[in-house]
């Protein structure tokens, strides 16, 4: 694993998946949540008549930004630099952080030191292990989304880009806010309103004591430094707003090249990831202004391979990603799982693309994101329904050959790989395969019950375990041909 990517320690896809699959509580929140969400981005996509020409549009605009993305990325940096911010540039997570850590210390002048900060979401922090940091110099970090407050205060980790506690449901919520929160109401029920006041009330003396904000960035557009955030609950406007410091980390695809570019973005967006017609709040700064917001802002620009992904022609593509988690919300795969069982901060048909080049194809185990690119059925939903048309399937695939071919100098080959190898064999000559056909008929005669195979012995019981093998048929396609076609045959 790169060191750059924070890694969640589970183990590899596989593994984590089988568990999560014994767990009919998640496997029941997920689909409801996935369900609902999925429903209402039908519906309110379905309203445009040009929502095809739309998604056209984001696609070629990101193609043409990460083509050019050197040129726009110092084109921001002299846009902000000029409306009063300053640019930092972080090769990766340690010093992105070192920077980060700095800022905030810097703050409270000379005979204090912050201790403390808000935060509005940001996967990017997440990525790159933000709070851990923080909190190792003694700075506490708040997240003050709900959905992230509530992962925060149950100490567990987020399963989902847009809503990082789908995996939970509303009595569970209750239960972490009473056993974690300590000015919640007793009579606190579990009815989403008195959640969302509960929090409310816990996050207000914070939001008005803080002098530093952290956020994420939704887009930065070159042309005039602008830098926005969307989101549903307020919280972002309160951090961008309150604090005397703004500090943004941002991930160096998050650049758009004018203004106008996110006329496109912002219908794409709010329907692709919550069903809504536009975000409740979409928060836009240039800058420093006196008297109207923060003071200070800072802009650290995050790269943590993200221009290694760029270099490859085909798994580029996942740069273009705008965080909308339509795709996990549409993939089979996540839906039964969630995204715990994807050990990475992007979890679902997105994260089996972006986590494995962010932290380097081939450099990790199959304990790690090498584990990713497999994690599909390839049923192209997740292609149908990216509203920037990122052929995700595509660049599986790819990533699944780069994965094979960082394996083929192995001393020690796998067993899959030996399986594979002794297939190759025996599909290359009609006489083998004749044979190995009639073995298996036979085999599976004497295995098999009910026309079925069960847990085979070995090395092998971890494939049958979880395939339903029907028994081979006693003459195969070809025998039966040669037998009723012999004059086509020769025989």
């Amino acid at each position: 694993m790169s060191d750059g990517l924070v890694w969640l320690g589970t183990p590899a896809f596989p593994q984590a998946a089988r568990k999560a699959l014994t767990d009919t509580q998640l496997r029941r929140n997920l689909r409801k949540a996935t369900g609902t969400i999925r429903d209402k981005r039908l519906r309110v996509s379905a309203e445009l008549d040009d929502w095809e020409q739309l998604r056209d549009s984001a696609a070629a605009l990101k193609l043409r930004t990460l083509r050019h993305l050197d040129r726009y990325l110092e084109q921001l940096e002299a846009s902000v630099t000029a409306a009063g911010g300053t640019v930092h540039w972080a090769a990766d997570a340690a010093e992105a952080n070192r920077i980060v850590v700095e800022l905030v210390k810097a703050t409270g002048g000379p005979d204090e030191e912050t201790r403390e900060v808000v935060k509005v979401k940001s996967m990017a922090t997440q990525e790159i292990g933000l709070n851990e940091a923080l909190a190792a110099e003694g700075i506490a970090a708040y997240e003050t989304d709900l959905a992230e407050l509530i992962v925060q205060l149950a100490d567990d980790r987020p399963s989902h880009i847009l809503v990082p506690a789908i995996h939970r449901n509303r009595a569970e919520i209750r239960e972490i806010f009473r056993t974690r929160m300590a000015d919640v109401p007793a009579e606190l029920t579990d009815e989403p309103r008195a959640l969302a006041e509960a929090a409310r009330l816990h996050l207000r003396e914070k939001f008005l004591r803080a002098k530093v904000a952290i956020s994420g960035a939704n887009f930065a557009v070159a042309e005039t430094g602008t830098v926005l955030v969307v989101e549903s609950e307020g919280n972002g406007r309160m951090c961008l707003t309150l604090p005397e410091t703004l500090i943004t980390v941002m991930g160096v695809e998050k650049v758009v090249p004018s203004f106008a570019d996110l006329e496109v973005f912002l219908q794409l967006l709010p329907r692709s990831a919550t069903g809504e017609r536009m975000n409740p709040y979409t928060s836009a700064w240039t800058g420093v202004h006196e008297g109207d917001g923060p003071s200070t802002f800072h802009l650290v620009l995050l790269d943590n391979g993200r221009t290694a992904t760029l270099a490859d022609q085909v798994g580029r593509q996942a740069l273009g990603c705008i965080r909308c988690s339509a795709c996990l919300n549409v993939c089979p795969v996540y839906e039964r799982v969630g995204g715990h069982a994807y050990g990475s901060v992007y979890p679902g048909p997105i994260g089996a693309i972006l986590t494995p080049q962010l932290a380097g194809v081939g450099r990790g185990s199959e304990d790690g994101a090498d584990s990713l690119p497999f994690a599909s059925t390839l049923c192209g939903a997740c292609y149908d329904a990216c509203p920037v048309k990122i052929n995700i399937p595509e660049v599986l695939v790819h990533l699944r050959a780069k994965v094979v071919d960082a394996k083929r100098g192995r001393t020690v080959p796998t067993m899959e790989s030996l399986v594979m190898r002794a297939a190759t064999q025996v599909l290359a000559a009609p006489g083998r395969l004749s044979m190995a056909q009639k073995a298996g008929a036979l085999g599976g005669r004497l295995v098999g019950r009910g026309g079925r195979i069960g847990p085979l012995p070995g090395p092998f019981h971890a494939w049958s375990d979880t395939r339903d093998l029907p028994v081979p048929p006693a003459e195969s396609f070809r025998a039966w041909w040669q037998r009723t076609h012999p004059e086509e045959t020769g025989r």
